[in-house]
């Protein structure tokens, strides 16, 4: 194999939140068959800074700062006809860099990480592109639809029409389209009749997330603690724990009045803060280190109404042999053996939670055969081992997508 360009909308490191893991991994099991050179998009400065963790694994890295207002990605959308997402990622600065690498480079494989950064990909020739579309995106858009009203509901009806045309596209131009659950990839082949779909599922760093690994730990908290990690300016999170929050908590705290609500993670949205104001809820921002958290858990819970493909909060905690209450959409896609208690109601949910908290000893166990079943199904290298027969036995059969030249 010669070169790889690896095209990603958010520079992959730290490997702190689902997608900048699964990007990490991928780019340190693709350094192995080639040099691979990145280039990726920052967030903010505190990413900028950050593209010196990825040198070991790199031969090159161009990382770029987006700052584009949600409002102009919009106005671009609506002029072009364009999904919103992709707009948001067009960027002429960043067009320059690719195709400075291409002529700099011998790129024979083009490796896409979501969908969007598709629009950076030459005219079709003699480049491999493998396409990661992780989960399907059009998908959760009709699931915000669904969930909206008035103007927004129409926008979302909107970006799920034209994303599900765009990934068509993509698909139809990529030598290989990549998804991190067979659900994911069957509901895209039957949504679009593509082919050469396969499926590379995402894992977890067993070693780092370990109940007796070496990490801070967090002061134990007064009464039971339950626990929820994510993203907190991701709707689909702010959404899930608003839910548990304020239809959950009050019937588990009607059984245990010392229990606590802990939702850890990053830019909580103001909704969010607002929820620190309920009886036992705890909202602590960013931390450092998720894995305090985990292992204080009594129980950590995934009340997701809406997801996609694996939820890496999901294997985390069964990393960390953690009991855990998930909904059936958290719990989707992941081989848990029945590790985990899955509802979908309110109540389910509450007496899945306060029967973990009844028996200690039943929780524990049950969080100990979590652990093995990541163990057993879920290492980095053991997950990333489909990837080799695609990377070599990809061919060239790429048709024409003029929008993206």
């Amino acid at each position: 194999m010669g070169d790889i360009l690896f095209l990603a909308h958010r520079i992959p490191y730290p490997p702190d939140r689902g997608d900048k893991i699964r990007g990490f991994h991928m780019i340190r099991h693709l350094a192995k068959a080639g040099k691979v050179h990145l280039a990726a998009f920052a967030d903010d400065e505190r990413d900028l800074a950050a593209k010196q963790g990825l040198v070991p694994h790199t031969a090159s890295r161009t990382i770029i700062r987006r700052a584009k207002p949600q409002s102009l990605a919009a106005a671009e959308a609506l002029v072009r006809r364009l999904p919103v997402s992709v707009t948001a990622f067009a960027n002429t600065d960043f067009r320059d860099a690719v195709r400075g690498i291409l002529a700099r480079h011998p790129i024979d494989t083009i490796f896409v990480f979501s969908s969007q950064m598709a629009q950076y990909l030459p005219a079709p020739g003699d480049q491999r592109v493998v396409m990661d579309f992780c989960d399907m995106d059009s998908a959760k858009f009709e699931d915000y639809a669904q969930r909206s009203n008035g103007p927004m509901r129409w926008m979302m009806q909107r970006e799920a029409r034209l994303l599900l045309a765009h990934d068509r596209a993509v698909a139809h131009r990529a030598d290989a389209s990549l998804f991190v659950s067979e659900a994911e990839a069957t509901l895209f082949r039957d949504r679009t009749g593509a082919a050469r779909v396969h499926v590379v599922g995402n894992g977890i760093d067993t070693a780092r997330y370990d109940p007796q690994a070496r990490f801070e730990r967090i002061d134990d908290q007064n009464g039971a603690l339950i626990v929820f990690t994510g993203q907190m300016d991701y709707r689909p999170n702010a959404e899930a724990v608003s839910w548990f929050a304020e239809a959950i908590l009050p019937a588990i705290r009607a059984r245990y009045p010392d229990a606590h609500f802990a939702i850890v993670g990053r830019h909580p949205t103001d909704q969010v803060k607002l929820l620190s104001r309920l009886p036992g809820v705890i909202v602590t921002g960013e931390v450092a280190d998720v894995r305090g958290w985990l292992a204080a858990a009594h129980v950590v819970v995934a009340p997701l109404l809406i997801a996609r493909g694996v939820q890496n909060k999901v294997l985390e905690a069964m990393a960390m042999a953690r009991p855990l209450v998930a909904s059936t959409a958290a719990a989707e896609g992941i081989d848990h053996g029945g590790t985990i208690r899955v509802g979908d109601t309110a109540n389910a949910i509450a007496d899945h939670v306060a029967t973990l908290l009844d028996d200690p000893d039943a929780a524990g166990a049950l969080g100990t055969a979590a652990r093995a079943q990541v163990l057993n199904r879920y290492g980095w290298t053991a997950r990333l081992a489909a990837l080799d027969p695609i990377l070599g036995h990809a061919t060239g059969s790429v048709g024409a997508v003029p929008s993206f030249a």
